[in-house]
């Protein structure tokens, strides 16, 4: 059977529809009926907290079958002072792709880059069972939980310089530009129309 490349690579604008359709496919009834993750991703690209550079596709001979995207965000520690961090998501493989290793491939390259640029830690809500193998432990185990769920073991902090994390101990809540479905609701119900029903 023949190999076909695969390529990763930072997304342009001509790839924004395509990308939309693929996250909508790929989060389609996973967390809730229907989808809302790609109105967030679509939002977030505008987002003065959204990091252009790390927004990454991966495309199989020429086909897009996963995108990875991250926005800035910030901890706010016990002592007043906040800790910069980079909040992953929306990340996704085209659903047939999906269990063959491509979303930690995806995962592992789009995060050593945010290490190339500085990034000391990345957070994200997650299954421990598939981000573990590449770092990422529950925040509460390192000092950072999560504001809605302190005790949480899916909220899941991975370290990206050595020692980032060391005595630090805080709260986290995720970035205003996760809830654009419910602060601007019928954007979110004109911007679903636009695509095909399922």
């Amino acid at each position: 059977m023949k190999q076909t490349s695969m390529t990763i690579r930072q997304e342009v604008p001509a790839d924004y529809r395509a990308v939309e359709s693929l996250v909508r496919d790929a989060f389609w009834n996973v967390y809730r009926p229907g989808c809302m993750e790609h109105f967030v991703l679509h939002c977030l690209r505008q987002d003065p907290a959204f990091v252009p550079d790390l927004a990454l596709v991966l495309e199989q001979g020429g086909q897009l079958i996963g995108q990875f995207a991250a926005v800035r965000a910030d901890a706010a520690l016990d002592d007043g002072s906040v800790l910069p961090v980079l909040n992953v998501g929306p990340l996704c493989i085209a659903p047939e792709m999906q269990r063959q290793g491509l979303g930690r491939l995806l995962l592992d390259t789009a995060l050593q880059k945010a290490a190339e640029r500085g990034f000391g830690a990345a957070v994200l809500e997650g299954d421990p069972a598939f981000y573990g193998p590449s770092g990422f432990v529950p925040g509460k185990t390192v000092g950072i939980r999560y504001a809605d769920d302190p005790e949480a073991d899916y909220f899941l902090v991975k370290e990206l310089r050595p020692g980032f994390l060391q005595g630090k101990h805080g709260i986290y809540r995720d970035p205003a530009g996760y809830f654009v479905c419910l602060t601007r609701p019928q954007e979110f119900v004109d911007f679903e129309a636009q695509f095909p029903a399922k």
